[in-house]
């Protein structure tokens, strides 16, 4: 949605207990990814459970601007006839990625090294997000930044290098996205394109090239890193890809049934990647009734069925290590906090500033609107649960989706109802979530 769309606000009330079972959309970091690998691969690419939210129909859009042919085939299915690693096309106008972080982030790594100049544009929300930090490491490989708006703001307009040169770049922040940058980055360039992290973050990148038929190298750096090794310019194998449902919107009805009292909810197909469980890891040590069933692998990706019943939960310390893994499904997590009996400490939040909104202020102001204790100090942020939340609002979505849905989730358990100011976001990630949610048996008007 546009920000210039009038805003759709919506209240949820306490509801009883949550029932069913259901399949949230396909994860959307490997619906975008699943594009971008089609364009890059000659032949045709087959994609199956494809998130068709905005976001993801944004990235489609682009890689047809690159030079792909893209077509939908059925709800969900699509095909990609790509140009290869180095064939994309200049394109004739903007590449406009709407409200979508990682479509911009991401597709600057696949452009960044091809001879070719592009603009990077998106809606108000996305021009207030800092850009700079996929820019400087693919600065390295010869990239021109040719225009930007203040602060390495979009619209940018990027020139890449006739040669491109690989990098060893070592992060300075625990980012899947700037990883994610350097090694599409590093397709292009001859010789070997090294990503030293110090926290290991999501790896659908690396599962992807080497299903796609890359030479990926991953071993252990430190403690909680890795170092990935990319051999450049291969030519990638079209392969079929079939895109599990997104554990970052699963955790809303995971939540939901969770902090409802009798509720019993299983969700089928959702990803199990070790780096995106950190909430199923946080809930289930809060003492949620989280049952892991079929588990199976598909595309590279672990996936399995989550049955969750409602739960009396208590307060943990949330590491910091763990942020990575979970760093979308805070503002829902700390709903949970709030209906846990005892303090959840939640550290090393910094990412959160840089989300859709200053994603940990607007978290923080919704509980205070909704009457939940809490408290910043630093990077952490603190709930003291009572087993209840007052509930109120209306609580500031910000333009943010998860913050909205977070909200809506927290009302169906709430003393009293919880109104949000704005569901319009909603549908860049999570299309059908209000009327899930109502087949589920939630109350939301």
């Amino acid at each position: 949605m546009s920000a210039s769309e009038t805003p759709q606000p919506m209240t949820s009330r306490r509801s009883g207990a949550l029932a069913g079972t259901l399949t949230v959309p396909g994860d959307k970091s490997i619906s975008h990814r699943a594009l971008m690998f089609g364009l890059m691969t000659v032949g045709e690419t087959k994609i199956t459970g494809l998130l068709e939210g905005e976001d993801v129909l944004n990235t489609a859009k682009v890689c047809r601007q690159l030079g792909a042919k893209v077509e939908r085939t059925g709800p969900g299915a699509w095909t990609v006839h790509g140009v290869g690693v180095g064939g994309l096309h200049q394109p004739a106008e903007p590449l406009d990625f709407g409200n979508s972080g990682t479509g911009a982030r991401l597709m600057m790594g696949v452009v960044g090294a091809n001879p070719i100049r592009a603009t990077f544009d998106g809606d108000a929300s996305l021009r207030k997000r800092p850009m700079r930090r996929a820019l400087d490491p693919l600065e390295l490989f010869g990239l021109t930044v040719v225009a930007q708006a203040e602060g390495g703001r979009l619209p940018i307009t990027i020139e890449g290098p006739k040669n491109a040169i690989p990098v060893t770049y070592a992060s300075p922040v625990a980012s899947a996205q700037v990883k994610s940058a350097v090694l599409l980055a590093g397709l292009n360039a001859p010789g070997v394109t090294t990503v030293i992290e110090k926290e290991a973050t999501r790896d659908h990148t690396e599962r992807m090239l080497i299903h796609f038929g890359a030479d990926v190298t991953v071993t252990p750096e430190g403690e909680h890193g890795r170092r990935i090794a990319l051999v450049g310019q291969p030519e990638l194998k079209p392969a079929p890809v079939v895109v599990p449902a997104d554990p970052s919107s699963a955790a809303f009805p995971l939540v939901a049934a969770a902090i409802v009292p009798g509720s019993d909810v299983t969700i089928t197909g959702v990803m199990m990647n070790p780096l995106r469980t950190g909430l199923l890891t946080t809930l289930i040590e809060m003492g949620a009734d989280i049952q892991t069933l079929n588990a199976r692998v598909e595309s590279g990706e672990d996936v399995a069925d989550l049955r969750v019943r409602g739960s009396k939960l208590h307060g943990v310390d949330v590491p910091a290590h763990r942020a990575p893994s979970m760093i979308d499904e805070y503002p829902v997590l700390a709903v949970a906090a709030a209906f846990a009996i005892g303090t959840t400490r939640m550290r090393g939040l910094h990412e959160l500033r840089v989300k859709e909104s200053d994603r940990l202020a607007a978290v923080a102001a919704g509980l205070a609107v909704t009457g939940v204790d809490h408290v910043i100090e630093g990077d952490d942020l603190i709930v003291r649960g009572t087993g209840r939340a007052p509930g109120g609002g209306p609580v500031e979505t910000h333009m943010d989706h998860r913050i909205a849905m977070s909200f809506l989730v927290m009302g169906l358990a709430a003393d009293n109802p919880v109104t949000v100011d704005d569901t319009t976001f909603i549908a860049t990630s999570f299309p059908d979530f209000i009327p899930l949610m109502r087949r589920l048996g939630g109350e939301l008007s």
